[in-house]
């Protein structure tokens, strides 16, 4: 099984796809105007406390307060403030808690009220992003995640994953990383630590101790909704949690990045930096994998299922639901519970894909078509919970109603992924009227004319619809050979499918877009130069 992760950058952030055996499982858009993501540490401010959630609402400089609930302040929350107001005073002058004094440990059940006072500042985690019209959910139960540790400040527990289930590993890791720790610091083992050598868990500790340094000396000098220490980007924390033996290649397309992500895997692991490869072809990386394609057929409102079937997938506030149907597959078999067996275990497969695919949080509601043995039920769960396995995300499955239904909640940390794959009419562009769609080559003609003579450009590559491709570069002179006779200058002609029929743009000689006009605003153009002639 082959797993690749390529990354485009764009104008707006960095798309991020992971392709297990060429075909797309999960999706990430790291947006460059975000300000806010899951693991970023802030000096927040208590704005309001409400005493009916048993919460606060706590400024953190978001657009909304973000919310902070009773049951996320941690059992070390005394310590944590003390040690905040201590740094901040200067009377606390070392990162170390090898010293500090802790308070007593907060009782699980309390009131909201009794802590947290209007105006209070205190060291917040955001776990959860905004959603919808929510503003982000925070914690102050701070932790660091490195490759294979997890720092947790204001503790001594080690504790495992409960992923690694040999218990001579679990102790083994457990004596290591006691040997290692500093005082008065609690780690978290992660399941890819099984197996590793104490060098390894050492180097990754004193990185996570690194950072524990930088939010000491930021928050010294810090104001009221500071950043105090920022998470790794969408793309580093992708590297750093599923980055393992089975990474056959991780590819980028922007120089910049490449050399970013190479510094940070030779931080991290030396040994993979092998795999990183810089993508400089004229092709766009996710045309050349294929994965435009499958954006396009994976995140609309239906979803073909392999085998015969397909999903209807539909977003509301509360939930998800996904409808399960047959389509033409029910006439091809005669025993109607082997055709809703077959086809609800391919559904399955896919239902589990989408999750991951969308990042899906909350509750999920699945209508499978309707099985009386409840062998078959149990079976259609089971494929749910074997491919759901490898989901990083937390989640709960419920069996399989006499109805069909499977009710399944999962971890919801980031808004879902939401890709608007329908488009406008190419002829018309939404507005029902028609134009003649074989006037955009005239179009086109006009504008590579004014570009390579009038603005004597050179060097320009044109990229339209696949179908336009074809009319352009092939046959025995083609359009674009004509082209090269008329002006002595070759144009490249390339494919882009992300365009629509009548669509088309061109780049200069650097790769950058050339602003295109109209045949109208360029007769306006030269209207108005004529004028400022005779004036």
């Amino acid at each position: 099984m082959s797993n690749e992760l390529i990354i485009n950058s764009t104008q707006e952030g960095e798309r991020i796809a992971l392709l297990q055996d060429k075909r797309l499982i999960e999706y990430h858009f790291d947006r460059n105007d975000t300000n806010y993501s899951v693991g970023d540490i802030f000096l927040g401010t208590v704005k309001k406390v409400m005493p009916g959630l048993n919460a606060s609402f706590v400024d953190i400089g978001y657009q909304k307060d973000a919310f902070l609930h009773y049951g996320d302040l941690g059992e070390q929350f005394p310590s944590l403030t003390k040690w905040v107001r201590g740094v901040q005073s200067q009377k606390i002058t070392v990162a170390s808690l090898k010293n500090f004094t802790f308070e007593g440990t907060m009782d699980k059940v309390g009131k909201a009220a009794d802590v947290m006072k209007k105006g209070q500042q205190m060291l917040v985690q955001i776990i959860k992003e905004p959603i919808s019209t929510k503003g982000p959910r925070l914690s102050t139960d701070i932790s660091m995640a490195g490759r294979y540790l997890v720092l947790v400040p204001f503790s001594n527990v080690i504790s495992v994953s409960k992923k690694i289930v040999s218990k001579t590993e679990r102790e083994r890791l457990k004596r290591l990383i006691a040997s290692i720790k500093p005082e008065n610091f609690g780690v978290i083992i992660r399941t890819v630590a099984e197996g590793r050598e104490v060098a390894e868990l050492d180097k990754d500790m004193q990185s996570m101790v690194a950072n524990w340094e930088q939010l000491f000396q930021t928050l010294r000098s810090a104001k009221p909704n500071d950043k105090v220490l920022g998470e790794l980007g969408r793309t580093s924390s992708m590297l750093r949690d599923m980055l393992n033996e089975s990474f056959d290649a991780i590819t980028v397309d922007s120089p910049a990045m490449y050399e970013e992500m190479r510094s940070y895997l030779e931080k991290i692991a030396p040994d993979k930096v092998g795999l990183l490869k810089l993508h400089n072809a004229k092709v766009k990386s996710f045309e050349h994998f294929g994965i435009e394609k499958q954006l396009k057929s994976l995140f609309g409102k239906t979803v073909t299922v392999p085998g015969g079937g397909y999903l209807v997938i539909e977003h509301t506030e509360a939930l998800h639901v996904i409808d399960v149907n047959s389509g033409n597959k029910s006439n091809q078999e005669g025993d109607q519970e082997a055709t809703a067996l077959h086809v609800n275990m391919s559904a399955a497969r896919e239902v589990a894909r989408q999750l991951r695919l969308r990042d899906m949080g909350g509750i999920i509601v699945v209508d499978f078509i309707d099985m009386k043995s409840a062998e078959s039920r149990k079976k259609v769960e089971d494929a749910v919970k074997d491919i759901m396995k490898f989901d990083k995300a937390r989640f709960t499955i419920l069996p399989i109603t006499k109805f069909g239904l499977l009710q399944i909640t999962r971890q919801r940390v980031r808004p879902a992924e939401n890709i608007v794959t329908g488009e406008l009419c190419p002829t018309c562009g939404g507005t029902g009227k028609i134009s003649a769609s074989i006037l955009v080559t005239d179009e086109i003609d006009n504008s590579i004319e004014d570009l390579l003579v009038a603005q004597n450009q050179s060097g320009i590559t044109l990229y339209v619809h696949p179908f336009l491709h074809a009319y352009y570069t092939k046959g025995l002179v083609s359009k674009q050979m004509k082209w090269y006779l008329k002006y002595y200058k070759w144009v490249k002609v390339m494919k882009d499918t992300s365009l629509g029929l009548t669509d088309y743009r061109i780049e200069d000689e650097r790769g950058e877009d050339i602003e295109l006009h109209s045949p109208a605003a360029a007769m306006s153009r030269l209207q108005d130069r004529e004028i400022e002639i005779t004036d």
